[in-house]
């Protein structure tokens, strides 16, 4: 019987969520295209709550006291489900753009969305060319005072654990100067997993730790700074899944 009261809960509620994306990210695109990127972000943060909301789940949002939310800087997260960039987006309550690979920006409509917005793409085979736009892009967003949201896995947990951060977007946040802010996700493997329809009730908590600085951090150190930040974010998450 839970089984079946799940099924149709999912089904009601992905209904639900893929119709207001439609919508919403729509309007957005009107709007962008009317009267500019700034002016309709507010628009597209609130259908970003929306769709989180539409998820189920109850979302909680935890700062350190170290977290200065004025401050311009790399968000660096788990990566758990594809309603990671809504969930960030909301938690952070700020003018944000992610990185993402230039493939999604293919994609019908949402990357239109995504384009429009800021998003900064990354190449898919890293080639210089690619990578060197891609700086160009980030640093301009930098200079504007938004904020990158970065997932340095690269995929999709598969098991709810932290793998492996990639270290591009770190030397990437060296070259500009910008502090990285370890953001966990907790919670959110519960509520939505990779491959899996299922939404299940949870309560996905955001933990934005205190920021990490990497001026005057040489080359020789990056490995061991990332490492760090890795476990940063992964404490709270294994801990979670610990308990479970």
């Amino acid at each position: 019987m839970r089984r079946a009261w799940l099924v149709v809960r999912s089904s009601l509620l992905w209904t639900a969520g893929v119709v207001h994306f439609v919508v919403v990210g729509t309007l957005v695109l009107l709007a962008g295209a009317l009267v500019g990127r700034r002016r309709a972000d507010p628009l597209l943060r609130w259908g970003c709550r929306n769709v989180v909301r539409l998820t189920g789940a109850r979302l909680k949002t935890t700062a350190s006291p170290d977290y200065d939310p004025r401050r311009t800087c790399f968000f660096v997260a788990n990566h758990v489900n594809i309603f990671d960039p809504f969930v960030l987006s909301t938690a952070i309550g700020r003018r944000v753009c992610g990185l993402e690979l230039e493939s999604y920006f293919r994609l019908p409509f949402y990357g239109w969305l995504m384009r429009r917005f800021g998003n900064v793409p990354v190449p898919d085979d890293r080639d210089p060319s690619g990578l060197k736009r891609t700086y160009r892009l980030a640093r301009r967003a930098i200079e504007e005072g938004i904020s990158l949201i970065v997932m340095p896995e690269g995929s999709r947990t598969l098991d709810g654990r932290v793998g492996a951060f990639e270290e591009g977007a770190f030397r990437m946040a060296r070259t500009l100067r910008v502090p990285v802010v370890p953001v966990s996700q907790v919670g959110a493997f519960t509520l939505h997993r990779k491959g899996g329809r299922m939404l299940f009730p949870a309560t996905v908590e955001v933990v934005l730790h205190a920021p990490v600085s990497l001026e005057g951090l040489a080359r020789k150190d990056l490995p061991a700074l990332v490492e760090r930040v890795r476990e940063i974010v992964a404490a709270p998450v294994h801990a979670s899944l610990e308990r479970q």
